[in-house]
């Protein structure tokens, strides 16, 4: 008979074939009666006589016997909860087919198994297409570095905001995990933004090694670029989101004139605004009125209450004049435009007062000055 054909067993059947003394014998038997019990049209007492005979096995003391029953049961949509408990405990050869394919563990259950603090039955686990938020926090918790990374490639995974943090708190200096983390389809952004930082050592060594770039050169690209990306992260990220992320840079000293300026000079106001309410610890409703006082005196008051360098202040005052005149073309780019005005308002600031700009942040502007577009008057 092949080994594919169904088999109706008797109860004689099943007494003889317990008794065989041969592993091969009755590992036989478990793939048969496994793929019996795929037949819908069993009956009540053949199904019963079926999951007796599992129920036998599992228990019996070779593994050879106990494999071959997981392997053909892994996939039964009726496989006993009881019996699939059983198998998942067992050894890894026994129990990973079950753990990855068997649909009917609760929640409840998947924590189970990663309470077992068995790493190669925790990345089963991380891989199945059902992992809740709850599974994801038990294995972010107890996993190690392979079952963690398994579980943030997996798209199926439901992994929520605490997780993701905590992911990025346990294994802060690995590869394996922030290469998926970054492919996620959506992070948190507090998460985003740290990522930004963990992986630029990363980039730093591929710049070196590829293009043969003296160190500090890579760093001060590496800067620009981080803070730039920092930037667009924020992009139409809700304000508390913001405000955790801003916190987050102003506790690692991340928090620098640099970036604020170049939020400024791209647009974005409300890092901005969200950033000088941290310094400042005012509160961002108060710290608005203060930035957008026409008269000055707010944003001077603001300015001092968040030491920031004093020598600095003529530039942001530039900066806060343009968005107050709030002069939009609405023509196409209008955005960019604003850039552009913002950046030769700065420039202009500092070449008439004489004052003191990192030449790697003049460079910085210019360069971003020649990518932007002129004003529609300018052009003509």
């Amino acid at each position: 008979m092949a080994e594919e054909e169904y088999v109706r067993l008797t109860q004689k059947d099943v007494d003889r074939l317990i008794a065989d003394s041969s592993p091969e014998v009755r590992a036989d038997t478990a793939r048969k009666v496994a793929k019996t019990f795929e037949d819908e049209s069993l009956s009540a007492e053949e199904k019963e006589l079926s999951e007796d005979v599992f129920r036998i096995m599992v228990h019996d003391a070779e593994v050879l016997v106990r494999k071959a029953l997981a392997e053909n049961l892994k996939d039964n949509p009726y496989i006993p909860h009881d019996v699939a408990k059983i198998l998942a405990k067992d050894v890894e050869e026994v129990a990973i087919p079950i753990i990855q394919y068997c649909n009917v563990f609760t929640p409840e259950d998947l924590i189970e198994i990663v309470d077992m603090n068995n790493e190669e039955k925790t990345i089963a686990v991380a891989g199945r297409p059902d992992v809740t938020e709850k599974v994801s926090e038990a294995i972010a918790d107890k996993g190690g570095e392979e079952a963690v990374a398994t579980l943030v490639a997996n798209k199926m995974a439901i992994i929520s905001d605490a997780t993701f943090e905590k992911v990025v708190d346990r294994f802060p200096e690995s590869k394996k995990i922030h290469k998926p983390l970054v492919y996620r389809e959506k992070l948190p952004i507090i998460v985003a933004e740290r990522l930004v930082n963990l992986v630029s050592d990363e980039l730093r060594e591929n710049l070196i090694v590829k293009h043969d770039l003296p160190p500090d050169i890579v760093s001060d690209i590496i800067l620009k670029a981080r803070e730039e990306t920092t930037i667009k992260i924020s992009s139409g990220s809700s304000g508390d989101d913001i405000q955790k992320m801003i916190a987050q840079m102003n506790q690692n000293g991340r928090l620098t004139p640099s970036v604020i300026l170049r939020a400024l000079c791209m647009g974005d106001i409300t890092f901005f605004e969200y950033s000088m309410a941290e310094l400042s610890t005012i509160s961002v409703k108060n710290c608005r009125i203060l930035l957008h006082d026409t008269g000055g005196l707010g944003l001077e008051a603001l300015y001092d209450k968040t030491n920031l360098p004093k020598r600095f202040y003529p530039i942001f005052r530039a900066a806060v004049d343009v968005i107050n005149e709030n002069y939009y073309d609405g023509g196409l780019n209008d955005m960019k435009r604003y850039s552009r005005r913002t950046i030769e308002r700065i420039l202009t600031k500092v070449e008439e007062n004489n004052l003191e700009m990192d030449p790697e942040d003049i460079e910085y502007l210019l360069g971003r000055l020649s990518l932007l577009p002129l004003s529609p008057l300018a052009a003509e």
